[in-house]
């Protein structure tokens, strides 16, 4: 216990590894191989937070360094021992990777790591949150993290485990911290209560318990937030605790859903108004509300410690005697109305609205559903009071109507109307490489033919097989678009390969050389230099060759 601080996650930090509560595996085996002098070159401790990561850190480097040894698990104060627990040690340095990520920081370490500890035995870095150092500084470890010099060792600490590089994890001795089961925290807060003279019911500890989810140290600042919250004379119940927590009573959700199942619109609309006028959010009122469908669900395969102090031993006997006079399909149904509301929750601009129109249509939900499949029998209901004979023979008209109607509906399925088959394409014969391109144009495909002209050399066209190569501003899509093409045009699969052989030049190639030739060929003729000896200024810039049956 640190007696010079007012907060509690801070003054009742375990200093020695018997302080330590819920993880008892991993003490064990870091205690075991310090007395069989195994030491590993890193530690390397995940969890969520608050399950005692950096503290764990620290009382390793205190068990390494102590002047009194590792049976003395640390309880004898000595010099060694006392700096580290007050951050002061010169050989044991605490470094946070948010504020030093990059790889300058993490070489200025291991400056450091070359000189051997001062007044220790051993030099130890802790680094918190270690997932967050660059892929570089990650880098910059690796080598020295292998084989540190003998007296050098690293504690790495961090939440998101997956964030680290898996070469740096294969490196270090890793220990997945659990969340603290919910008898022990109970336990443990307990008797900090009675330790800080705090006056507060169990039903209040165990709230708190709940809402930090395994975490110590958020079980412990929700506990002091609590006991400062009242006077010392008056006791903190579960009620105050939901008021100073925001946290509203679940019991009040297994009461609306019993009137949800009741059918009781007016009560069930007045109990959410109330627990909505407690301040409750209705996004987190559904998210509860979900949970309670899940503990309906599936109480049978629970017991009341194992939900976490959700539900006291009241609410979890009234939960399993509701879930009997429901099925699993109803409240399977109930589930994916709720998930469905949540998604509703992001459109409309009254999500309180919105919450009651959900648990309306959930009360005709349940009662539509019959509770008993016997009650339907051959496509009719059953009314058993006298009284309602007419309502009986009413219904039954009905449904002689709607089943006629079924038939004529059935009888148009069964007999359609022919629909006009749409027809393929007439198979069309394509056996070179012109004939693709004059295809392209008759079925517009004009992308097709821009591609196979420009940026296509041919090497070889067999039937249902193209060998090309291309240059660079071919579409990536060519191929895909080709082969659809293809068979669609011919009802045949083709093969489209590209080959390391260069191929002949693109049609547009060659049209520019062609162009090239008969310009040289016109301006060497008489007939241009003609021109050019009474016109000095004239230009050549394309030539049209002229048709056979042209005039």
């Amino acid at each position: 216990m640190i007696k010079n601080t007012k907060v509690l996650a801070l003054k009742y930090r375990p200093q020695t590894f018997d302080d330590l509560i819920g993880q008892e595996v991993v003490v064990e085996t870091i205690l075991n191989s310090i007395k069989a002098d195994k030491i590993p070159n890193a530690y390397l401790f995940t969890g969520i937070r608050g399950v005692g990561k950096t503290t764990i850190a620290r009382i390793i480097a205190k068990s390494l360094n102590c002047v009194n040894g590792i049976e003395n698990k640390c309880k004898d104060k000595c010099i060694n021992c006392d700096s580290i627990t007050n951050s002061n040690h010169i050989d044991v340095l605490e470094i946070d990777a948010a504020s030093k990520t990059s790889v300058d920081d993490v070489r200025e370490l291991l400056e450091l790591s070359r000189y051997a500890p001062t007044s220790a035995k051993y030099k130890i870095f802790i680094i918190d949150e270690v997932h967050m150092l660059s892929k570089q500084a990650f880098n910059a470890l690796l080598k020295t993290l292998e084989e540190p010099p003998e007296y050098l060792k690293f504690i790495f600490a961090t939440t998101e485990i997956k964030k680290i590089p898996i070469t740096v994890v294969s490196r270090c001795q890793r220990f997945d911290l659990s969340r603290i089961k919910s008898s022990e925290l109970f336990e443990f807060i307990k008797n900090i209560k009675n330790k800080e003279n705090g006056n507060a019911t169990d039903e209040a500890l165990k709230l708190i318990v709940k809402i930090s989810e395994g975490s110590v140290r958020d079980a412990l600042s929700l506990l002091d937030r609590a006991l400062v919250s009242l006077d010392h004379n008056k006791e903190l119940d579960l009620n105050a605790a939901q008021k100073i927590f925001g946290y509203f009573d679940k019991s009040q959700l297994i009461n609306l859903f019993d009137l949800i199942l009741r059918g009781d619109e007016e009560d069930v609309v007045s109990v959410y108004r109330k627990i909505y006028d407690q301040g409750v959010e209705p996004k987190v009122f559904l998210n509860d509300f979900l949970e309670l469908i899940y503990y309906f669900k599936n109480i049978n395969s629970l017991t009341s410690e194992g939900t976490n102090f959700l539900l006291n031993d009241e609410d979890f006997s009234k939960i399993k005697e509701i879930s009997k006079k429901i099925d699993n399909e109803t409240l399977i149904l109930f589930w994916q109305f709720g998930i469905r509301s949540l998604e509703e929750l992001e459109i409309v601009s009254n999500q309180h609205l919105a919450i009651e129109m959900f648990l309306i249509r959930l009360i005709h939900l349940s009662s539509f559903k019959p509770k008993n499949k016997n009650e339907l029998e051959g496509g009719r209901v059953h009314i058993s009071d006298e009284k309602n004979k007419n309502l009986e023979k009413n219904f039954d008209t009905n449904l002689d109507v709607i089943n006629q109607i079924k038939n004529v509906s059935q009888k148009k399925k069964k007999n359609p109307e022919p629909k006009n088959e749409i027809k393929l394409f007439d198979k069309v014969p394509i056996n070179s490489f012109n004939d693709l391109i004059n295809i392209c144009s008759i079925k517009k495909e004009m992308k097709l033919k821009y591609e196979l002209e420009k940026n296509v050399n041919l090497v070889s066209f067999e039937t249902q097989r193209i060998e090309i190569s291309f240059n660079e501003d071919l579409d990536k899509d060519f191929v895909k678009d080709l082969s659809t093409k293809l068979f669609e045009w011919t009802n045949q699969r083709w093969i489209i390969s590209f080959s390391k052989t260069k191929g002949a030049i693109s049609i547009k190639e060659k049209e520019k050389n062609f162009n090239f030739d008969n310009i040289k060929k016109v301006k060497d003729s008489d007939l241009f230099k003609t021109i050019l000896s009474k016109i000095p200024d004239a230009e050549l810039n394309d030539v049209k060759t002229k048709k056979d049956n042209d005039d």
